[in-house]
């Protein structure tokens, strides 16, 4: 019991730091960029704005929204990856790599192309729709054959349908010049010029899947013993199954409506987060909020500075730090074998 009590106080200290950290980051990102700012003129502009100050002015009006969008994007992915990866009990899977995200992008892309919408309600709707379609589809994709869903076929269906929607993506595009220059800086994944507008039209979606994610976390511990082990011990692992899929086509098919497909936080946030959490989902999942809340802003203050004055999408720098932590994950899953 002791030492129960010890490892909990531990991890509810990680989560308290993490926690602050993710307020300094947040800080942060309202006050660096193309123009940089004091910390107290950040802090200013929220217990003494005044109307005539450039400094409070830019905070309020781009940078509050850009910082909590990022955070609400890694928090919503990071938690979107961890449930995959306890579903298909594969390190290696996230919403990117398993074309979830790529589906959404297909979907909004088809809409803002072929039917000119350009409501950000639909969007999300229609957003949800791809990514709830690529979901179906690699999950019958994976059970296909003798061996029925096993963590290598899911990783093969999802790259495939990832190259089919990508293919299809580019191919609109390349149609459509027009919608090029309306959708190119939005599909490489970016939180520049998103308003609180935009977040609030998803933000209740997002709330809602992070605390399903809790809800079901106890339920997701049981799941990952294994198939015939949750059967035997009572889980009715279908419903939990099908209540994990809706979570992570909310979370991210939000995400997806908002900043474009931001790639590899699904994937590299849970890894990192088991390191503090264990395997306990109960942990895990506020684990990969706080992280991947963190992740995306670092990348984002990360892109603005790299090659000032100009910018690049936080896309590319997710990209850039999950590559090579994609490649030592699947170097230690080899090794393992």
């Amino acid at each position: 019991m002791e030492r129960l009590f010890s490892g909990n106080l531990a991890k509810v200290s990680g989560l308290a730091i993490g926690f602050l950290l993710l307020i300094a980051f947040v800080f942060a990102s309202m006050a660096y960029g193309i123009t940089t700012l004091s910390w107290s003129d950040v802090f200013h502009s929220f217990t003494q704005y005044d109307e005539t100050s450039n400094a409070h002015i830019i905070v309020q009006t781009s940078r509050v929204p850009r910082a909590f969008t990022a955070a609400a994007i890694g928090a919503s992915l990071a938690v979107a990856g961890a449930l995959i990866q306890g579903l298909t009990r594969n390190p290696l899977a996230d919403p990117n790599i398993l074309g979830i995200n790529y589906g959404a992008s297909f979907m909004i892309v088809f809409a803002v192309t072929q039917l000119s919408i350009s409501s950000l309600p639909v969007l999300t709707g229609v957003s949800f729709g791809g990514a709830a379609a690529a979901a179906i589809a690699v999950y019958l994709l994976g059970s296909l054959g003798r061996d029925g869903l096993t963590p290598l076929k899911i990783i093969l269906a999802g790259a495939a349908l990832s190259a089919l929607f990508s293919s299809f993506t580019q191919g609109m595009l390349v149609l459509d010049e027009q919608g090029l220059n309306e959708v190119m800086f939005w599909l490489t994944g970016s939180v520049a010029g998103r308003s609180m507008e935009m977040l609030s039209a998803v933000l209740p979606m997002m709330v809602a899947g992070w605390i399903a994610a809790m809800w079901i976390s106890r339920q997701m511990n049981v799941l990952t013993m294994g198939e015939d082990t949750a059967q035997g011990l009572g889980q009715r692992t279908l419903l939990i199954k099908l209540a994990a899929g809706l979570i992570i086509v909310a979370l991210a098919g939000s995400s997806v409506a908002v900043a474009g497909p931001v790639g590899f936080i699904g994937l590299v946030v849970p890894t990192i987060a088991r390191v503090f959490s264990g395997n306990d989902y109960r942990w895990i999942i506020p684990y990969s909020a706080l992280l991947g809340a963190i992740l995306v802003l670092a990348a984002d203050i990360a892109a603005r500075l790299v090659i000032r004055p100009e910018e690049l999408p936080v896309g590319v720098m997710t990209a850039i730090i999950g590559i090579p932590a994609f490649i030592a994950i699947a170097r230690k899953g080899i090794d393992k074998k």
